[in-house]
């Protein structure tokens, strides 16, 4: 586990409280640890029982460092760019403190910092069909169950695409056959932060019952849930064009 043993998490809380982390403390995760956190993702349902996932882990050895240097370079181009479009630095997000320039601040440090994340996990789908839209469904659930059980022994994650602009480069550096699909980047760590409550748009908004936009009675959050006003918006469906 990590440094500090963390209280026990039951499965629920667990549900409710796992945030993507984004800062780490400067400490090793345990090869125990890790071969608890992989035995959970190994645990995850797919399609036919196939279990066609792999992790590539990579902690601080030679290629671990190349690749965390390649990764590195792109999540700071992809994060200047959507910065950029967003306007992370305009409205709110120029007011310190704000929601938005919290993110801001979480971010930059999260890229100019990525080469010293303590592991670096790449999960992998070994395709065994031609691609299909569903394919996603066989090592997502894989992922999840990482960071889950990550959250459970004290440590944190999160989940991005970061690799992509740089595949070409990790394929040959890490020796990743042509026919593998790389499906995430996730990084790992004793969390600088907490893990806590998330916060996400009211139950009422998300699940309906009969008939599409209408919530159901009983779509309420227990007292004293947060919400955020990110996501998609609101209204109905979208217009033609």
């Amino acid at each position: 586990m990590a440094t500090s043993d963390p209280a026990p998490v039951g499965l629920y809380e667990g549900l409710l409280t796992t945030r993507a982390i984004r800062r780490y403390r400067p400490e090793p995760v345990t090869n125990e640890a890790l071969r608890d956190i992989l035995f959970a993702a190994s645990r995850a349902p797919s399609g036919s029982n196939r279990q066609p996932f792999r992790f590539l882990v990579l902690t601080d050895g030679p290629n671990a460092q190349r690749a965390k240097a390649l990764i590195g370079s792109a999540a700071r181009r992809i994060w200047s760019a959507k910065a950029a479009g967003d306007g992370y630095d305009r409205g709110s997000g120029a007011a310190p403190g704000s929601p938005k320039a919290r993110m801001a601040a979480t971010m930059d440090r999260y890229v100019a910092d990525f080469e010293a994340v303590p592991v670096l996990i790449l999960p992998c789908l070994v395709r065994y069909r031609p691609p299909t839209p569903t394919e996603g469904a066989s090592v997502y659930p894989a992922v999840q169950n990482l960071l889950l059980a990550a959250r459970a022994l004290g440590y944190g994650g999160v989940i991005t695409h970061f690799h992509a602009p740089v595949e070409a480069e990790l394929r040959p550096l890490l020796g990743i056959p042509d026919d593998i699909v790389l499906a995430a980047t996730v990084t790992l760590g004793v969390p600088e932060g907490q893990h806590g409550p998330v916060r996400r748009r009211p139950l009422s908004e998300l699940v309906y019952s009969e008939t599409w936009g209408e919530a159901p009675a009983w779509a309420i959050d227990p007292p004293g849930t947060r919400h955020t006003s990110a996501g998609p918006p609101k209204s109905g469906p979208p217009s033609a064009g």
